[in-house]
This record gives structure tokens, C-alpha cells and sequence, in this order.
């Protein structure tokens, strides 16, 4: 397979780099990941096919230390002293991660292949994503590609490490796990071991579904993903590392990666093109009402130039990042801890690798992941800018005043849904009490647009496409709550003018 070709040609480029010069790679924030490994991601199944030219490029690219370090640092040599494997195969945390970084990559790979444990112990307490950044940060360029090949698994879901690197580690390791579970011979296995092979290549076979095509635009990156059981993984539509607002989908009951990966990924995409579908005539409107004060009468190319030169950009992420409940266990909070420990890594890891340059962060959460949302945002220190839910069963917290988040929290419930009314796990969010802005799902006609918003009724119809529902997530997504219809009488006032002089 290309990708098998190309992950041995980047070992042997690796050990190539690393004996010949090596310079060191500035502080790398993701706008310099992309580019220095540009023409290896082309997001296809394969994104390591060009890794030749990104091993090439890497290993010339210019040293410069990062303005914020002494003058003395430097980075990693890809061969430091190797450390004791019998020491470093009872490390954890950081310490083995810079064990690793000293290893070459043959030997990353073999120590990794005979104690798996080492990565699952990792990823089962993950370094915090300053910790990591700061290690890989430190890393020279033929390391970081080392690693990426060596320890694909272990790279992919490290929340600090640039997301151009973690989308190739993720690739790599999805089709190297594809290829060894279509080359098994199913007659030296036994009944329940072929119906768990089907099982696990039906749900890889989702990812690369909802990967989608090389050509697909925008384009997507494979951020987390994890093979085993019922699987997690986490697909981004559009630039995690430049977009002005991202927003994260966290699914409830129900929602796997094998059975709705494409969907929930499609979604994602729905959304991102709604908000920029949004951004675009909001942006119109400011360039041509600017024209017509400054002139008198607005232009077509006027408002046409406006929109190609100021038109923010937004980034939707596709997260099944923790296990979602069922009917047996949805009752117990334990794996909405999980997905809490999970929502507020990824958090912390965007902010982290955004630095000064952060985006508009929104939470997007539906049914059991709004309550593992919520104990994210108030056990931990992630913080986001806004925070939609819609069917929620429960809040842990008394108000929207015990929770990290920067601007207004909404709340939607849509007819004969049994869900929100419950409060199972607290008090309803919706609920006077709670003080959450409500969010109309039940449809009508958009006041600026003219369109004929669909109603949501039940508790999975909050996420159709052309629903009232999805207009109001696009606008909190990128900060235009004021928009946002309340099925009030107030919605009448929500024009393009009210807009534009908000």
C-alpha cells in the first residue's frame, strides 16, 4: 500500500536527516506545522505520500529560536543520549515522552511494539497539553517525523502536538490497522473473534468514509482517533490551527464512531457551512452599507471585495471523544466523567497550540454530552466563549454562574422530547432558575434570510439540515447570539438592520 511505502521511506529519511545535519525547529506553532509538512497532507487516506518532500523540507528548514526562550536553547538533537529502556519502560507522563524523543525511530517502534502498555498508560493520563507542547516544542524536525511514524498511535492523540502532525500519525495508524485486519486469515480465528474483526473494520471503514476524498473542501483532518472496543476519534472540518471560531459537536447516548461517524462528520459540515454561509452575508452587509455611507450607493464590487478580504473563517470538529452511554448505562454519570476529562483536554490543547491567536470557542452539546460538557466546564479549568445545549438531561450545577464559560449560555427543547424535562441529572438548564438564554427549535420563517426553518420535534432532530435548530447553533458558533430566535415576540426585530447596528 502507498502509505506502508511511505511510512518505511519516512524512517529511513528520518535516520538520513538525523546523521547528516540537523537544525533546530522554531517554536512551533501551527501555522509553521502546516507549513513545513504542507505537501505531505493532502488529506486522503494516504496524507504521508509526500512525506519524501516533507522530510526534505524539514530537515532545511532554518533555524530560529523562539522569541520567548533564552538565546541558549535549542532543540532536541534527534539522537541525544538514549536513555536505560529497562528505566524508561517504568516511566510515565513527560518523562517518557522525552525518553522517547531519544530513541531512534526503529527503536521507538520496538519498545512501543513490545510494551504496548506504555502507550495506554500515556493516554490513559495524558500529560497536560502545555507539558506536551513543550516537549514536542523542543523536539528537532527529524524527531517530530520519527516519532509520527514510529508512534503514530501515541502522536495522534497527545492534545498539545500541532494538528497537521497528529492528522498524519492518525492516517498512518488507521490504514495500518485496516491493512492488518483485512490481510488476517478469518480461518485462524475463532467464532467471536471474526464477528469482533468485522466488527472493528466496519468501524474503521467509517472513519475512512467520513474522512472523505483528497479533494474534499474544505478540507478535513483525523485528530484522535482510538481503534479499540467501540472506538473514539474526532474529525475536523476546516483549519483547527487558523480558523477565528471553532466549534466542537459532543454527541449523547447512542452516537458511535461505527455507526455514526459519516453522519456526525456530515453534520459538521453542515454546520460549518451554515456559519459560513452566515459570516458571508453578514459581512456583505457591513461592506455595502460602509460603501453606501462613504459614497451614497453600494457596489457589487464593493461588498464582493469586502467579503474576499475579511470573511473570518470557521473550523466545526466532528468529536466522538469518550465513550456515549447506552440504554444500560446511561443512567450512571461515569462516563460523562469520562467524556468531561476528554472535552477539557481537547479544550486546553486548541488554546495551548493557538496561543495569543485564539479563536471563538463554542461547545456544542447534545442529550448526555451537554451534562459531561458541563462538568467540564465546571471541574476543570477549560473555558470557552459560548455553550449551546439542546436536550439536556441535567445540569450539575445550580446556574450558568458556575460555569467557565466567557459569553451567554443557550438552551433548546424541542416538542415531545421526554429528555430535558427530566432532570435526571439536575436541575433543567432551561429552567428559569438555571439563567440560560433559550434557543428556538420549533421553526418558522428567518426574519433576514426569508428561508422556512424546519421545527425539530423528539430528541434527535436537533441537528437537521434546514431546521431552526441548526440556524441558532450556527449563529452562537460564531458570536451573533443576538440573532439568535427565542420564539418570542422579540424574533420580529431580529433583522439584517438590527444586525448591522448591533
Amino acid at each position: 500500500m502507498v502509505v506502508d511505502a511511505a511510512a518505511a521511506i519516512i524512517a529511513s529519511l528520518t535516520v538520513l536527516a538525523a546523521a547528516g545535519p540537523s537544525t533546530a525547529l522554531e517554536h512551533p506553532r501551527p501555522e509553521q506545522s502546516a507549513s513545513i509538512v504542507q505537501a505531505a497532507a493532502p488529506h486522503a487516506l494516504g496524507p504521508l505520500a509526500s512525506l519524501p518532500e516533507a522530510a526534505s523540507t524539514l530537515a532545511s528548514a532554518p533555524a530560529s529560536a523562539p522569541a520567548s526562550a533564552p538565546a541558549s536553547s535549542s532543540a532536541t538533537p534527534a539522537f541525544a543520549a538514549i536513555p536505560d529502556l529497562s528505566r524508561l519502560t517504568s516511566t510515565r507522563g513527560t518523562q517518557l515522552l522525552r525518553g522517547l524523543g531519544a530513541l531512534p525511530a526503529a527503536e521507538t517502534a520496538r519498545v512501543l511494539a513490545a510494551n504496548p502498555q506504555l502507550v495506554e498508560r500515556t493516554l490513559a493520563r495524558p500529560p497536560a497539553p502545555r507539558q506536551v507542547d513543550r516537549w514536542w516544542s523542543n523536539l528537532d524536525a527529524a524527531t517530530q517525523l520519527s516519532l509520527v511514524s514510529a508512534a503514530p498511535r501515541l502522536v495522534g492523540n497527545l492534545d498539545g502536538v500541532p494538528y497537521v502532525m497528529r492528522d498524519m500519525a492518525n492516517r498512518s495508524h488507521l490504514r495500518s490497522v485496516v491493512n492488518a485486519l483485512e490481510l488476517a486469515d478469518p480461518m485462524s480465528l475463532g467464532a467471536s473473534e471474526r464477528l469482533q474483526q468485522r466488527e472493528q473494520l466496519q468501524m474503521l471503514y467509517s472513519v475512512l468514509d467520513a474522512l472523505g476524498p483528497a479533494t474534499a473542501n474544505p478540507p478535513r483532518q483525523l485528530i484522535s482517533l482510538d481503534v479499540d472496543g467501540q472506538g473514539k476519534a474526532a474529525i475536523v472540518v476546516g483549519d483547527l490551527a487558523t480558523a477565528d471560531y471553532v466549534s466542537y459537536i459532543v454527541p449523547g447516548m447512542f452516537i458511535s464512531v461505527q455507526q455514526s461517524m459519516v453522519e456526525w462528520v456530515d453534520t459538521a459540515a453542515r454546520l460549518h457551512d451554515e456559519q459560513v454561509t452566515w459570516l458571508t452575508l453578514l459581512d456583505s452587509a457591513t461592506g455595502a452599507s460602509s460603501a453606501s455611507s462613504a459614497t451614497g450607493a453600494p457596489t457589487a464590487t464593493d461588498a464582493s471585495s469586502d467579503t474576499d478580504a475579511s470573511t473570518p473563517t470557521v473550523a466545526t470538529v466532528a468529536w466522538i471523544g469518550y465513550q456515549t452511554p447506552h440504554l444500560l448505562n446511561v443512567g450512571s454519570l461515569d462516563l460523562a466523567y469520562e467524556g468531561r476529562d476528554a472535552i477539557a483536554s481537547a479544550v486546553l490543547g486548541l488554546q495551548t497550540l493557538r496561543g495569543d491567536n485564539a479563536p471563538y470557542l463554542s461547545l456544542l452539546a447534545h442529550s448526555y454530552g451537554s451534562t459531561a460538557a458541563m462538568l467540564a466546564l465546571t471541574e476543570t479549568s477549560a473555558t470557552v466563549d459560548a455553550l449551546a445545549m439542546i436536550g439536556s438531561p441535567g445540569a450539575p450545577g445550580a446556574s450558568v454562574a458556575t460555569l467557565n464559560v466567557r459569553g451567554d449560555v443557550f438552551v433548546g427543547e424541542a416538542a415531545w422530547d421526554p429528555i430535558p424535562n427530566s432532570s435526571f441529572f439536575g436541575l433543567d438548564p432551561g429552567s428559569s432558575d438555571f439563567g440560560a438564554r433559550a434557543m428556538n427549535v420549533a421553526g418558522g420563517i428567518d426574519v433576514i434570510t426569508n428561508r422556512v426553518l424546519e421545527g425539530s420535534t423528539g430528541h434527535n432532530s436537533y441537528f437537521g439540515p434546514g431546521t431552526e435548530s441548526m440556524r441558532n447553533l450556527a449563529l452562537i458558533a460564531i458570536d451573533r447570539g443576538e440573532l439568535v430566535t427565542d420564539g418570542t415576540s422579540t424574533d420580529a426585530l431580529r433583522t439584517l438592520d438590527y444586525a448591522l447596528t448591533y
